[in-house]
């Protein structure tokens, strides 16, 4: 605990150069020798405390694909530390992990708002962390699934930019969506028996919006990815269980059909079986990582 304790302490003031095994998220991934942590960025400046981001690059490394990965926690929870996929550091790409304003923080656009400056912040700042600006992937579970999504269908939406390195676009060239939801007003429709209900006004999708999603179904179609659909979305590589207890799958089915329609790249993977993540199939690892070697490593 003390090591930890100094270690976060140090990284506050500047990079550390990590050669020893340490665990950082709940999969117990630790860091390759060599791994480079910048850790509590700000991507805006003077920002609120959940305005942060990790960047982890790995030893050496020059012109890297970027992952950005976006955490869930049904937009009230959640933290950049968990499920950072730290295993791609290995494989040649740069890792970073961001935290956004939640639910009780401010409702929706906050979140995506804040998705869409730390992608902004991320390629102003590229060539000092020796990253690709046009090799940037965004990838998160549940509700950082959700999150991606946005970010790969409004790359072109200028509404949701606010802040600083307006300049700088937000796009980003791959999206990897685990279970995120889309249309939240045909969730409770969809859902698996004894589910999650979504029309509450306590709901994660009502807090989102503000007030009851029955009752702000304008709001709801402004925070609905698939609004944005068009040719100029990048690919996306969706993964969803069948049993979905929390997000039903309908969700991705129904942002796999909006991305066909409209040309872009798009492969559903339906995890037979399976719940709210928690995958066990080895085929979801590989999909991943055959996507992102195709789609967002330079050539």
């Amino acid at each position: 605990m003390t090591i930890t304790c100094a270690i976060l302490a140090l990284a506050l003031l500047a990079p550390l150069t990590l050669a020893f095994a340490q665990p950082l998220h709940p999969r117990g991934m630790s860091l390759p020798p060599g791994t480079v942590v910048f850790r509590d960025l700000p991507y805006v400046t003077n920002g609120h405390v959940r305005q942060k981001l990790d960047l982890y690059l790995p030893k050496d490394g020059k012109n890297l694909p970027l992952i950005i990965n976006i955490h869930g926690g049904a937009f009230r929870g959640g933290s950049k530390e968990m499920a950072v996929p730290l295993d791609y550091l290995a494989r040649g790409y740069a890792v970073a992990s961001i935290n956004y304003r939640l639910s009780q923080h401010a409702v929706f656009p906050a979140q995506i708002e804040d998705c869409k400056a730390a992608v902004r912040w991320l390629r102003a700042n590229a060539a000092r962390y020796g990253l690709a600006p046009g090799h940037f992937a965004a990838w998160g579970s549940s509700a950082g699934g959700y999150l991606a999504a946005m970010l790969g269908t409004t790359g072109n939406v200028g509404g949701f930019e606010v802040g600083e390195n307006l300049g700088v676009p937000s796009r980003v060239q791959a999206v990897v969506d685990y279970f995120g939801p889309t249309d939240f007003l045909q969730m409770d429709a969809h859902r698996t028996p004894h589910g999650q209900l979504h029309a509450p006004a306590n709901s994660p999708e009502s807090q989102l919006v503000g007030g009851a999603i029955e009752e702000n179904k304008e709001k709801v179609a402004k925070a609905n990815p698939i609004t944005y659909v068009t040719n100029s979305a990048p690919p996306f590589l969706i993964c969803h269980g069948d049993h979905d207890p929390l997000v039903p799958h309908h969700q991705s089915e129904l942002l796999e059909a909006a991305l066909k329609q409209a040309g872009v790249p798009v492969t559903l993977y339906t995890v037979k079986g399976a719940g709210h993540g928690g995958f066990h199939d080895p085929r979801v690892p590989e999909l991943t990582q055959e996507f992102l070697a195709k789609y967002l490593k330079p050539k």
